[in-house]
């Protein structure tokens, strides 16, 4: 049978840019450590690796909203024991201004409670992040104003806020909101913070109330209103402290969950994709050695002469 003379030449040309070809993505595997890095170096691993990183994107930011969602939540916690220890010392007053007490120590007292009420107009209108946090969605504007009299005396805090809340996936089907209005006066809805119409909680009403009262000297409206009014707003506040406890409860378990599962993905992403090094090594070095025998055997066919066969 008749060979083409270009046959054999042609045959080992393409036999050393397969052989090339090989140790060139093998010597890239063995520098960048990855095993895929284009849909034709294995079309299965590189689609089932496309998936595990956009599974690996949606977790990431589960794991960003859980983190704001815990930032916001501490700074809601803070805020509401802030209020929590102005209705203590309020209550505390309620129970000394009795009626041992002189004009000017309950003048005293009534200027404390002043001070009681802008200081919880200032933890209301706490921010995170430049947002008022307890507004409800109205989050660019401090969600209670207070009203003065000519004396500088609060007369009266009123909300601008609302009662709607905005929601966040902490993971797959899982919305969470954590906002709190500061009022909620329509017997519906989350609790307000503040004012809730359920409860009969109402802080700034009952503490401008307390203040008047103790400006006025009236021990016996304070003994039989404003102390079981401030009893209801304490108690709407320890609700609102468990609440806000265990929805941060919830986020840490929620992070705990979402960094192993980064740790997860991130493990079959590597699975798919990453290079075993000592298993890439051995199959580099076979095939440079390959190579550099079928370098010498064409070598050596190629420059054999007609004379060599007539021996």
């Amino acid at each position: 049978m008749r060979v083409p003379t270009n046959a054999f030449p042609s045959s080992l040309i393409n036999q050393l840019n397969q052989l090339n070809t090989r140790q060139n993505r093998l010597q890239n595997q063995a520098a960048t450590g990855q095993r895929v890095q284009w849909a034709e170096d294995d079309p299965a691993a590189m689609q089932r690796a496309l998936e595990l990183q956009s599974a690996s994107r949606t977790n990431s930011q589960y794991g960003k909203n859980i983190d704001f969602l815990k930032e916001r939540t501490t700074t809601s916690l803070s805020a509401i024991r802030s209020v929590q220890t102005v209705l203590d010392r309020a209550g505390e007053i309620a129970t000394l201004a009795d009626g041992t007490k002189s004009p000017q120590e309950l003048s005293a007292y009534a200027g404390e409670v002043d001070q009681l009420i802008r200081q919880a107009v200032t933890a209301s209108n706490r921010q995170n992040r430049g947002d008022y946090i307890f507004g409800g969605t109205l989050t660019n504007q401090p969600p209670f104003v207070l009203t003065e009299n000519a004396d500088h005396e609060v007369t009266a805090v009123t909300y601008q806020g609302n009662t709607d809340s905005a929601e966040l996936e902490i993971a797959e089907g899982t919305p969470l909101s954590v906002q709190i209005p500061g009022a909620n006066t329509n017997g519906t809805g989350p609790h307000g913070f503040l004012t809730d119409s359920r409860t009969g909680a109402d802080v700034f009403a009952h503490l401008v109330s307390l203040r008047q009262h103790l400006a006025a000297g009236d021990t016996a409206a304070i003994a039989a209103t404003d102390r079981s009014a401030l009893g209801k707003d304490e108690d709407n506040v320890i609700y609102h402290l468990a609440n806000t406890g265990a929805a941060l409860g919830r986020l840490e378990a929620a992070s705990t969950t979402t960094t192993s599962r980064a740790s997860e993905l991130r493990e079959s992403i590597s699975r798919e994709t990453d290079a075993d090094l000592a298993q890439t090594l051995v199959e580099l070095t076979s095939t440079q050695t390959a190579y550099r025998a079928a370098l010498q055997s064409g070598a050596n066919l190629l420059n054999t002469s007609l004379m060599d066969f007539l021996r």
